[in-house]
Order: structure tokens, then C-alpha cells, then sequence
């Protein structure tokens, strides 16, 4: 019960997502409750919600699970410093949404449209980033926003892969990859306010309620 009374430092989120709430998970309990008050602005009905030990994304929106995806976050594990080749934990918002209405297997480099990517499920090509990204910013300073713990600045995205068989292993290099159509529901189903919580593992959490 603390642990949800916690949260109530964004009212306005806890009434978005209603019962949701109770799937919140984090094992670094200073991490999930030491971020401010999320902005007004931020869209309160959707959340997703990174599960690094089940490797799956939930999209929830107005209290309900309306689809699990599988994912594949960093090799090296969680972890918020630059250079560190992890995927960044805690509180985030989408700040950018890149490739609206790009073909499937659309391959990004600096974020634009560079053509078609031969083979969606290969054992070369171990960093291409295709049809969609939703480029993450960190909501909690010192954390994974500013200075060297910087989520944006990382270029911390969710986005496609061509090596989508191996979605469900942690094989990437810090950024969330999924599986090309899933990665493009998901984009038509969010927009730049939508907030985006990444923990390590939800059913430590949901054991202790």
C-alpha cells in the first residue's frame, strides 16, 4: 500500500490509468517514486509499460491492458550512463515519432528514410533500425535526464528491427526493438505525450501488494 500512496504525487496520471497502477513494478524503489510531478501537458490516458525481465512492452490505456508486445532490450542489461550500451530505467515520454507512413522495413539511419531493408528476421544487419521509431526523453533529472544519464541525448528509441527473431532476448545495444508490425501499431496508437515507464521486472511488485 506505501508504494501506491507514493504515487499519488501525479494525481492526474493515477486517475488515468485507474487500476493500472497495481502492475506498476521496480525493484530500485527510489528510482520508480523519485520522480516529480509529470507535466500537465503529458497525456494521462496511455502508458507504456517495459518490463526488462519478461523482455515484453503493455499498452494500457485508460486503466486497461490492451496489448502485450514482445521486445528486446540491451544485452548489458539496465542502466542509465552514456556510452553504456543499456537500456535506461524510470520514467520517460515519447518527444519525437519518426517514419509516419514509411513501408515495412523502411531502414532509418540518422533518423531519415534510407531505403528498404533486404530480410526482416537476418544475422547480419544487428543494429538496423526500421519502419518506425518513437525516440524517448527521461522525465527524472539526474536519473535519466541531463548531463551524462541523458535518455534523448542517447538516442534511446523504440523502433524496429531486421533481426526479429531474436525479439524476446535482450540482444540490443540499449534501444527497445520489436518486431516491425508490431512496432507500427504501436506508433499509430501513441503520440509525443504519451508516458513510457521502464523497470526491471513488474511481478516483484505486484507480489508485494
Amino acid at each position: 500500500m506505501k508504494r501506491l500512496l507514493t504515487l499519488e504525487w501525479n494525481s492526474k496520471l493515477l486517475d488515468g490509468l485507474g487500476i493500472s497502477y497495481s502492475l506498476l513494478a521496480e525493484s530500485d524503489e527510489d528510482l520508480l517514486f523519485s520522480a516529480p510531478a509529470l507535466p500537465a501537458t503529458l497525456d494521462a490516458t496511455c502508458l507504456l509499460l517495459i518490463d526488462i525481465a519478461s523482455q515484453s512492452l503493455r499498452f494500457i490505456e485508460r486503466g486497461n491492458l490492451k496489448r502485450t508486445f514482445q521486445i528486446s532490450t540491451a544485452t548489458n542489461g539496465a542502466g542509465c550512463r552514456e556510452n553504456s550500451g543499456c537500456t535506461p530505467l524510470g520514467w520517460h515520454r515519447i518527444a519525437e515519432k519518426i517514419g509516419d507512413n514509411q513501408p515495412l522495413g523502411t531502414v532509418f539511419k540518422g533518423r531519415r528514410a534510407v531505403g528498404l531493408a533486404p530480410l526482416l528476421s537476418s544475422a547480419q544487419n544487428d543494429d538496423l533500425i526500421t519502419s518506425r521509431i518513437l525516440w524517448l526523453t527521461g522525465l527524472q533529472p539526474g536519473v535519466n535526464a541531463g548531463g551524462n544519464v541523458d535518455s534523448y541525448s542517447r538516442y534511446i528509441y523504440i523502433h524496429g528491427t531486421a533481426q526479429e527473431q531474436l525479439i524476446g532476448a535482450p540482444v540490443s545495444h540499449g534501444c527497445v526493438r520489436m518486431v516491425n508490425d508490431d512496432v507500427i501499431d504501436l506508433f499509430d496508437r501513441v503520440d509525443e505525450t504519451t508516458v513510457v515507464l521502464v523497470c526491471h521486472n513488474i511481478a516483484e511488485l505486484t507480489a508485494s501488494l
